[in-house]
């Protein structure tokens, strides 16, 4: 039997491969290390006796793979009876430092640690963030030792989110923590050479030859992959224009630094032909390429595009050296193998599926036709709308928003930041390692045409359509969705192409569930120490505090509360009310106004507010779709014993249930309200003040009677909420308590015709093994 049928073709290994690695990211809970094993043993079987289902032991093998590094790398994780204790470690910086405004993090790779001055069997990967200024000398590669505060990476898990622990897990990540001030605080050593360092120096090189510092950062993030020096808003004007994939080196990059090594080479055939008496040129410009596209990679930090072009070019550079052909589909499914073995848990990381799925649409999709600046031109545009819709699905499904206009900037960008700033950039950066005296007018150069590019970008993204959102994508629409795509882009012959389109109309108009009249929804989001509540009737939605925004520029009302209102199909706020001033309820307010102008703003304390809202005060009310809004407090001419007392306290009143939504209020008010609060439908309570002490008291439990609570606490917070004792007076009263910290996000449903109940726990409803 002919070799090429007892084994599948590369692409069929790849896709078999990828099925096996990919079904274990849908557990809950990995399965046992013995049927691990079994599933090997049954693998080996299949691949040895029966030829015909050798694509099902690679699907075996792939599953079996895939379970075991998972188990692997969940067992590394901290483990979490150590959490939020101090230990004593050593281990090396990796990779470059991000300094923001109030603290730098970094990856550090722990090689030994000691807890209550004993030594652990515990090693690992954290993410660490040093508060305040740092040492000078915090570089890449340096060796310390350093007292921290570890615990186990955990994210806040909400609509539309994203999930933090997946990609702790897929960068391999145990730990996360912070620097401890302590004596023992000192740095041991620094490496004589590593590849860190070297892109750390050439990334100040850069900064300190390029006097506008934004301009340095473009070519930093073009050349280096250091990101660190753009803010929040140039990530905001890249997502818009859909060209986030050029900012930091995308595969792109690295083929045009392939294809400048294979021209180097063949320069120095043509200016010393004999070389290829000894050496053919073909094989020597495929080396070339593979080792100029392996250095840039190297520059990038290995990043996934990168990786995946480099497997490319070396499986095309393999196949020129040994005198096969192979075509790029076989080149991409050889990446793909190659990284699938080397590490499963890629799978994870949305780069991986953004790369591979927009390179295996142009190669299905793309077919060369003609020479020539016009074929170019053509195939340009048609690949910038092949990858606009083949990715579309999804960019919504992992970011939850895409751009309209991105095949258009990408039309200009691709181009001109590919084929012009780049190679500038790097001849710059080639002259930094050769002739520094010589690199400073290449980098003004490339640093002017940056400027340029982005000037352009700015402007493009003020556009509509900048930011399309659409409700939380299902995984059916989405499989629908990138048939559709492959199907209205097969070759000519192929029929009824345009039909494809309707495999895209359950994404492009997703069904939107709305609460009847007389009832509404409730979701008390995971924010952390903090607060956000969304409450959406028929027609109307109120969002009820949105959360902290962090000196680092981390800001949770576009972080969380945005994305959750979108992802639960709002794209309309009809009011904004801000209980009070404090930090953690409404520091992401800002924000979202800035994203719902047009909604009405209401605020506890507006002379502490940086945003302009009107003074909620008692007695104010309003009607939406037959549920009705009272405000309880504070009441006009008040005096409040702190600030946290002049919250606004709302009542949502439905048909069948009562929603009070009371922020950070102590005892003092409580009592007020339980002389108030009178009789109604059963009550749903946002427990006040995340459960600290001074509130919840008994008396006002007592009279409130509520049917169930809702705490927004952070995991493992510093103030210990909800406290154990406020805890214990909800048991004493039977009132069944849901903590966001412990659960995620909690919708709440008020039908009309029936009591509330918790309807979804977010942390739960998607259960992965990955989560906490």
């Amino acid at each position: 039997m002919p070799y090429a049928r007892i084994w599948p073709g590369a692409m069929v290994a790849a896709l078999s491969l990828l099925a096996g690695v990919l079904s274990v990211q849908w557990f809950s809970v990995l399965p046992p290390r013995w049927l691990v094993a079994v599933v090997c043993v049954l693998a080996l079987f299949l691949a040895w006796r029966i030829s015909r289902l050798r694509w099902l032991a690679i699907v075996l093998f792939g599953f079996a793979w895939a379970c075991w590094r998972g188990g692997v790398a969940m067992d590394a994780r901290l483990p979490a009876e150590w959490e939020g204790q101090d230990f004593s470690v050593t281990g090396h910086i990796q990779g470059l430092a991000q300094t923001k405004a109030d603290a730098t993090s970094f990856l550090f790779r722990i090689d030994q640690a000691k807890l209550n001055d004993k030594p652990i069997p515990w090693r690992g990967l954290a993410r660490i963030s040093w508060y305040g200024k740092p040492p000078p000398a915090l570089e890449p590669c340096s060796r310390w030792q350093w007292m921290l505060r570890l615990r186990r990476p955990r994210g806040m898990i909400n609509p539309g989110g994203a999930d933090s622990e997946r990609s702790a897990l897929a960068r391999g990540i145990t730990a996360v923590g912070y620097v401890r001030d302590d004596p023992s605080n000192q740095q041991q050593a620094v490496a004589l050479w590593c590849l860190d360092r070297l892109r750390g120096s050439l990334s100040s090189d850069i900064q300190a030859r390029v006097r506008d510092a934004h301009d340095a950062a473009l070519l930093r993030a073009f050349t280096v992959g250091d990101t660190g020096g753009l803010s929040a808003h140039d990530w905001d004007v890249a997502r818009a224009n859909g060209v986030s994939h050029l900012i930091a080196i995308s595969g792109f990059h690295v083929g045009v630094a392939a294809a400048f090594g294979a021209w180097l080479c063949g320069l120095v055939y043509w200016l010393w032909p004999l070389l290829a008496v000894r050496w053919p040129r073909v094989q020597a410009q495929a080396m070339s390429a593979l080792l100029w596209a392996f250095a840039y990679a190297g520059l990038a930090g290995f990043g996934m595009p990168t990786v995946r072009t480099v497997l490319m070019i070396g499986a095309v550079a393999f196949a020129r050296c040994s005198r096969r052909a192979s075509g790029a589909g076989h080149a991409l499914a050889l990446a793909m193998i190659a990284i699938l073995l080397a590490d499963p848990l890629a799978v994870l990381d949305a780069g991986f599926w953004l790369s591979f799925v927009g390179v295996g649409f142009l190669i299905l999709c793309l077919q060369t036709q003609g020479h020539g600046i016009r074929a170019f031109l053509r195939e340009l545009t048609l690949g910038q709308i092949v990858m606009t819709v083949a990715l579309l699905p999804l960019t919504l499904w992992f970011f939850g928003e895409a751009s309209l206009v991105g095949a258009l900037s990408n039309l200009v960008a691709v181009p001109f930041v590919s084929f012009v700033i780049v190679p500038c950039a790097l001849m710059g950066l080639l002259l930094l390692l050769i002739a520094p005296p010589l690199a400073t007018p290449v980098l003004w150069l490339a640093g002017k045409l940056a400027h340029a590019q982005w000037w352009l970008l700015e402007q493009t993204a003020t556009w509509p359509g900048t930011h399309w959102f659409l409700p939380a994508v299902q995984p059916w629409s989405l499989v629908l969705a990138m048939l559709g795509a492959a199907w209205l882009f097969m070759p000519r012959g192929v029929p009824l192409r345009m039909f494809g389109v309707l495999l895209l109309l359950p994404l492009l108009w997703p069904a939107r569930h709305q609460p009847d009249a007389g009832a509404f929804q409730a979701w008390v989001l995971d924010v952390g120490q903090g607060l956000s509540v969304i409450v959406r009737t028929r027609h109307h939605a109120l969002v009820y505090d949105a959360g902290a925004r962090y000196p680092s520029g981390f800001d949770l009302g576009e972080a969380v509360v945005i994305p959750s209102l979108y992802a639960l199909g709002m794209d309309r706020l009809d009011a904004l009310m801000v209980s009070h001033a404090d930090n953690d309820h409404a520091g992401g307010a800002p924000a979202v106004a800035a994203a719902f102008p047009m909604a009405r703003r209401y605020g506890g304390e507006p002379d502490r507010m940086s945003l302009s809202v009107e003074q909620c005060l008692a007695g104010q009310h309003w009607e939406w779709d037959d549920v009705r809004f009272h405000l309880l407090s504070p009441i006009r001419g008040g005096v409040a014993t702190s600030d946290n007392d002049r919250s606004c306290v709302l009542l949502v009143e439905g048909k069948g249930g009562r929603l009070l939504l009371t922020g950070d209020i102590d005892s003092g008010i409580e009592s007020r309200l339980a002389d108030i609060l009178g009789s109604g439908p059963r009550l749903v309570l946002q427990v006040p003040h995340h459960g600290s002490r001074t509130s919840s008291s008994a008396a006002f439990i007592a009279a409130a009677k509520p049917e169930l609570a809702v705490v927004s606490a952070g995991w493992l917070n510093r103030f210990g909420h909800p406290r154990p004792e406020v805890l214990q007076r909800y048991a004493q009263a039977d009132v069944p308590v849901f903590n966001t910290a412990l659960v995620g996000a909690v919708q709440i449903d008020f039908p009309a015709t029936s009591p509330a109940s918790v309807t979804a726990h977010w942390r739960l409803r998607e259960r992965r093994y990955w989560r906490e």
